[in-house]
């Protein structure tokens, strides 16, 4: 009797075998399906568990984001690097450093990787940029502001002719790229901790449009032109777009395009000039939130 008790007892005592969980799967089947997410919802599913964590630092998952000619980047970017450019780190590592933005041409330029997309997009600062007539200070200014991503704008007061030009040497991946200006009407400063923006030299610029070109050295070209006009608030003006379809054929493109006014009948002013964004052509809606 008792001891049928006491194995009644033993019975009663042992635990539950536990169902298999998500951690339970293999990480190499994990790592597979994480190939199929986007990058942030990679860094989620990295949270759940250690084995998903693991998975999640795979090289070919990484891999997979990385634009297909990511070391022609890498080598244009941090030439200086040798620990970068020499391969040292996993390819997480690589996303993660590419995703930020890094100068390179001394500084005048940015690139970095959109997070979600893995895309790749290219700043011009107006000090990478030639402009007409920028050393004279009766007609042009560099200018500090905290609303440039490199901390200082070109502005002028006044021109006849207005010229501004520039070109970059950069191996694009493969893909469809759009390149805008980025441009105010009015110069922007703060009184009483407050934005103003103060409109006094603007003029000429509803008089007669500004043309925007662009040409790349496999002989894309495209023309625009378009009206300045809203005052106080910074726009992306589209100058086009241009295709990169086969990286592999030759490492980097080379793209030029500019931004003129040269009807000499009238003068025109009051405009900033921050920089230019070659941005993918697919999310440029976004610019509207940028």
């Amino acid at each position: 009797m008792g001891l049928s008790f006491s194995f009644l007892a033993s019975n009663a005592a042992d635990p539950p075998t536990p169902e298999p969980g998500l951690g339970d799967l293999p990480e190499n089947c994990v790592a597979s399906v994480m190939v199929h997410l986007d990058p942030p919802q990679i860094c989620r599913l990295a949270m759940l568990s250690r084995a998903f964590n693991r998975a999640s630092s795979a090289d070919f998952v990484w891999e997979s984001k990385l634009p297909l000619n990511y070391g022609d980047v890498i080598e244009r970017v941090f030439e200086k690097d040798d620990l970068f450019t020499k391969g040292s780190f996993c390819k997480k590592e690589i996303y993660s450093r590419l995703c930020r933005p890094n100068s390179f041409d001394g500084g005048a330029k940015k690139v970095w990787l959109d997070k979600t997309t893995g895309k790749t997009c290219t700043l011009i600062s107006s000090n990478g940029l030639a402009i007409t007539g920028i050393d004279d200070r009766r007609y042009w200014n560099r200018i500090p502001t905290e609303e440039s991503r490199f901390q200082s704008i070109a502005y002028l007061q006044q021109t006849w002719w207005f010229e501004v030009d520039g070109e970059i040497e950069f191996p694009f991946p493969v893909g469809s790229y759009s390149l805008f200006f980025r441009l105010q009407l009015g110069r922007t400063h703060k009184r009483f901790g407050r934005q103003v923006c103060n409109t006094e030299h603007v003029h000429g610029w509803d008089k007669k449009p500004v043309q925007f070109q662009l040409s790349t050295t496999d002989g894309q070209q495209a023309t625009k032109q378009c009206y300045l006009k809203e005052h106080g608030k910074w726009i992306y003006y589209h100058a086009g777009d241009f295709v990169v379809k086969n990286s592999s054929k030759c490492k980097s493109m080379g793209v030029k395009f500019s931004m003129t006014q040269i009807d000499c009948t009238h003068t025109k002013g009051g405009l900033c000039v921050d920089s230019v964004l070659i941005y993918p052509s697919e999310y440029r809606e976004r610019l509207l939130h940028f």
